[in-house]
């Protein structure tokens, strides 16, 4: 049978382009030590990606007066249906772990800065076929739960983070807390990253009444994801094993909506949002970075490896200002669209009646200015009147 030519299957020649080619997908996993990370991503691939670190040397590390944050990168293939993907896993090993926490942030900013640095150097060379991707498409910040609030270095990094790559915060170890605790926890959480002007990841909207929108708002409302980690198989049932945690007073189900929102996490991760979070490192974060990085080296920075514009504002504005430009706006959770509504509202209703009484106020004087000249206009004519008739008087007397 002869194959179809023409426009039609030219989605066939891609599809079979991309399945040679292969992907490359990159994820960060960023927070304190304790909070499950490796255990997660174990989980999440279900296999051992990463060994977990000897306690013994974990001990040995935390009792240094200074611990430095140390970048730990992981590589593996996965296929699936004779399709590849090179999967690279990014830890932060001694993140948050000392005393002072000041600038410990710096060599996982540098590690992204680098990244998006390193490939336009190679898109810029005579050869780029053999390019090698080490940017970062994910960074999944773990939040310790303590049920209060974020902390001021969760924030200070959250902030960085946000304009240099697609950002999602998680609660780990979410069997901690009661199902009240930890939604009163994920409103607090959003109520900062919203007063911060914290920008995460947010899935797009599909079509309106679409099962791929109603997926997309549940994901946004379910930000930040609160997550259990395990590694072991619990039997439930003869014959039926879950991956979950045995507790005393029952078992908590990793893949259990009811329990944690693991299964949204990996949904997003790697089934329906992959695509979007690869093309939006491309075509915003290093879009952004390229640009920045162009316009610095036609103005070089002489304020001591800071790199400032014409109005002396740091790369860091510049980031959130490009970003700002460039990406629409994604709202964290539905919730924040009707208040904003509302709040457009009251403004608009606010700013109708002051207009409304401005222009009460206006007429108001311009009616008393105008009663003003007419009163003077009389006491003028009443002015002229007497002069004329002392006029008089005097030729009389004379």
């Amino acid at each position: 049978m002869q194959e179809p030519v023409g426009i039609s299957n030219l989605p066939n020649q891609r599809y079979n382009i991309v399945l040679k080619q292969g992907a490359t997908f990159t994820i960060m996993v960023c927070g304190e030590s304790g909070l499950g990370k490796t255990t997660f991503v174990n989980t999440l691939f279900q296999s051992t990606l990463k060994e977990h670190a000897n306690p013994t040397e974990r001990h040995n590390k935390f009792t240094s007066s200074h611990q430095t944050v140390e970048i730990d990168i992981v590589r593996a293939i996965l296929e699936e249906k004779n399709f590849k993907m090179r999967l690279n896993i990014i830890d932060t090993p001694g993140f948050g772990n000392n005393v002072n926490n000041h600038d410990s942030w710096t060599p996982i900013i540098d590690f992204l800065d680098d990244q998006h640095e390193s490939f336009m150097k190679q898109e810029q060379q005579p050869i780029r076929y053999a390019k090698k991707d080490l940017r970062v498409h994910a960074c999944l910040y773990f939040i310790r739960p303590t049920g209060h609030s974020l902390k001021p270095l969760d924030i200070e990094i959250m902030k960085r983070l946000s304009t240099r790559v697609n950002l999602i915060p998680v609660i780990a170890k979410a069997d901690t807390l009661s199902p009240s605790e930890l939604e009163s926890f994920k409103n607090r959480i959003r109520d900062v990253i919203e007063a911060q002007d914290i920008n995460i990841y947010t899935p797009p909207l599909e079509v309106e009444d679409s099962p791929a929108a109603e997926h997309a708002k549940q994901l946004i409302e379910a930000m930040p994801f609160a997550i259990i980690g395990s590694e072991e198989e619990i039997e439930v049932s003869p014959g039926n094993f879950v991956r979950g945690r045995q507790y005393p007073w029952g078992t908590v189900e990793v893949e259990n909506d009811q329990h944690c929102d693991f299964k949204k996490l990996r949904s997003l991760l790697i089934r329906t949002n992959m695509l979007d979070l690869i093309l939006s490192t491309n075509e915003i974060h290093f879009e952004t970075f390229r640009s920045l990085k162009l316009g610095d080296d036609d103005h070089p920075s002489t304020n001591g490896g800071v790199s400032r514009d014409a109005n002396g504002e740091s790369e860091e504005n510049g980031l959130k200002q490009t970003i700002a430009k460039n990406k629409p706006r994604r709202l964290h959770n539905p919730k924040f669209k009707e208040e904003e509504d509302a709040l457009k509202k009251f403004f608009t209703e606010q700013v109708k009646a002051e207009e409304q009484r401005f222009r009460q106020w206006e007429t108001n004087i311009v009616n008393e200015r105008n009663r003003l000249n007419s009163d003077l206009e009389e006491m003028q004519a009443k002015l002229k009147s007497l002069e004329e008739s002392v006029k008089k008087l005097q030729i009389n007397k004379r």
